[in-house]
């Protein structure tokens, strides 16, 4: 072959790559910076207060990758709505709201399905969030809704995804 041909191939070929490069680029960041939708739980999530019974659809992350991506990029959320964080063991816990812009409440849980801590999350910060106690559970709410239903420290939480760790029934 001739010097002009390999150039042109090589030229051909080098742009092939670039634009594999660019397209599989653009494909991981695209995924990255989008709220994740997960299906929201044929069961209510249900709160036992002081007042009386508050109910939720959730979301559950039960998965590590769920769990790590949460609400993040999240822009509204309806207030009868949330997330349901679900771990493996009981463990201290810790969140932060990088990159994500509505203010929560976040909801910790003991393995004996009692909220034993209520946060409070600011859009986009970094700073931790954490119960005082080891939890196995976090449910994450649109700021003000726990204050709003009644839901305190000492709350029973009701769900399949709860009480199959608990041992309650129905």
């Amino acid at each position: 072959m001739s010097r002009k041909i390999w150039l042109a191939a090589g030229a051909i070929a080098a742009a092939i790559v670039a634009a594999f490069l660019y397209f599989n680029v653009q494909e991981q960041t695209a995924g990255g910076d989008t709220a994740m939708l997960l299906p929201v739980d044929p069961a209510p999530l249900v709160i036992e207060t002081r007042t009386g019974k508050i109910s939720f659809s959730i979301e559950v992350a039960g998965s590590h990758d769920e769990r790590e991506r949460g609400l993040m990029f999240r822009q509204s959320m309806d207030d009868d709505h949330g997330m349901l964080f679900v771990f493996e063991a009981t463990q201290p816990l810790a969140f932060w709201m990088k990159n994500t812009p509505m203010p929560l409440d976040l909801i910790f849980i003991g393995q004996d399905g009692v909220v034993n801590y209520i946060g409070h999350g600011e859009p986009m910060s970094e700073a931790v969030i954490g119960g005082p106690e080891p939890g196995r559970f976090v449910l994450e709410l649109k700021a003000g809704i726990a204050e709003k239903a009644g839901i305190a420290s000492g709350d029973r939480v009701r769900h399949p995804a709860i009480d199959k760790v608990t041992g309650a029934t129905g």
